[in-house]
């Protein structure tokens, strides 16, 4: 039986397909939990893949520079005295195997000095961030007995002013009870072992992965600039190869310098906490630094924490430490800040503080992370491209308009 193709213009075909987009619309909305299921799912199975990218992605300008530096140690190869096409084939082939090789040289130097860095930082901190955490649990019930004193006397000084406090009181007395019992209980140490453990096997799978990203790079790109000209028209190539150039640099400087920025901080916040013979100074000073990687609520977050701990020791300590960071974190917003990220990341504070909130919301620390450059992307996205053809199609309009009046006008004089 064959399918009568003038059916199709039947007043009721239109009609027929529109209900059954409609139908297929509501069961895909539906049933749209399932489809976030099916993602997760299959994000669980490639994470280290991806996770893998993103370290071959953030280890590739350290990479860059180390071939930079081997390149210009490098002795150029001698051109061929026969000037014939078999001759110059051979010498692109030993130019190519050179740079293939000094590439592979290239990564694993970077390699090296990346595990050597983690090797480093393991060995110097992890003890004594393992050793403050055992004395700030083991003392806790002496700093317990010092805040329980500290909320009496704020609740007697209150009373004597006619305010009553006892519900704050009350209610951080609980939460310190919780907290307390929470550190105390030892029900969810084996799940935590588990949990890390699972996460270095993860972690190393990734970084191996990692290594061979970095060593195919120049293939990977290659092909994925031949699916983009396959894809794309000559016409439009330069101007997407352009963007995309631009997304890179924007990302790649952003990481570079809030990398950068976390350590200042956190070797600043050591100094100061050193100088005043403050406790847990590894322990608050790897907090601080790696909290300030998240913008805007990352040095609230290392403040607040940083002063919890310490006000449970000395609370006159935690006010020093909350007016040093106050200082140090104008210092490296009006300061270090500038110098670091420049005017690549000239974004409206706004913006910054909307794609916090969205980004967060729909990823979590990764999105905190992530809100800076992309909202430097989306708005030089906005000022660059659309602004601009917003611009030239109101110049055609009106360039269309005067020539409509000048040959009407033309018109009527003849």
């Amino acid at each position: 039986m064959k399918f009568d193709k003038n059916r199709l213009n039947q007043p009721w075909a239109a009609y027929t397909f529109a209900a059954c987009c409609a139908v297929l619309l509501y069961l895909f909305l539906s049933h749209i939990n399932l489809l976030g299921i099916g993602l997760a799912k299959l994000y669980s199975f490639i994470r280290p893949v991806f996770i893998g990218l993103v370290i071959a992605y953030i280890l590739n300008p350290l990479a860059m520079v180390i071939r930079r530096g081997l390149a210009a140690l490098k002795k150029p190869l001698p051109l061929p005295k026969e000037q014939d096409a078999e001759a110059l084939a051979a010498y692109r082939l030993r130019e190519k195997r050179r740079d293939r090789n000094l590439w592979n040289v290239t990564v694993a130097i970077t390699i090296v000095l990346v595990v050597f860095f983690f090797i480093v930082l393991l060995v110097a901190l992890i003890p004594q961030i393992v050793r403050s955490i055992g004395t700030l649990i083991s003392n806790l019930g002496v700093y317990m007995d010092t805040a329980n004193k500290l909320l009496e006397n704020l609740n007697k000084a209150a009373s004597s002013a006619n305010l009553d406090i006892g519900g704050i009181t009350n209610f951080v007395q609980g939460g310190l009870n919780q907290l307390v019992d929470a550190l105390t209980q030892n029900s969810g140490i084996v799940d935590t072992v588990t949990g890390i453990g699972s996460g270095i096997f993860n972690g190393v799978i990734s970084f191996i992965i990692s290594i061979y990203f970095l060593l195919d790079k120049s293939r990977l790109l290659a092909g994925c600039r031949k699916l983009a000209r396959l894809l794309i028209s000559e016409k439009r190539y330069p101007a997407v190869s352009s963007f995309w150039k631009r997304c890179n640099h924007i990302m790649v400087r952003y990481i570079a310098s809030d990398i950068l920025d976390g350590l200042f901080v956190g070797c600043a916040n050591a100094v100061f906490m050193i100088i005043a013979r403050m406790p847990y100074i590894p322990l608050i000073s790897v907090v601080v630094g790696i909290t300030n990687l998240a913008p805007t609520f990352g040095p609230i977050v290392g403040a607040v924490i940083g002063a919890f701990i310490l006000v449970l020791a000395n609370p006159w300590q935690a006010l020093w430490f909350l007016i040093f960071t106050l200082i140090l974190q104008t210092c490296d917003g009006y300061v270090v800040k500038p110098k670091l990220f420049g005017d690549t990341l000239g974004v409206p504070s706004i913006w910054i503080l909307i794609s916090i909130i969205v980004f967060g919301r729909m990823w979590g620390v990764v999105g905190i992370l992530l809100a800076i450059p992309i909202a430097a992307i989306t708005d030089f996205i906005w000022h660059d491209y659309l602004m601009r053809k917003l611009e030239e199609r109101r110049q055609k309009r009106t360039a269309k308009a005067e020539a409509a009046r000048a040959k009407q006008a033309d018109a009527k004089q003849n």
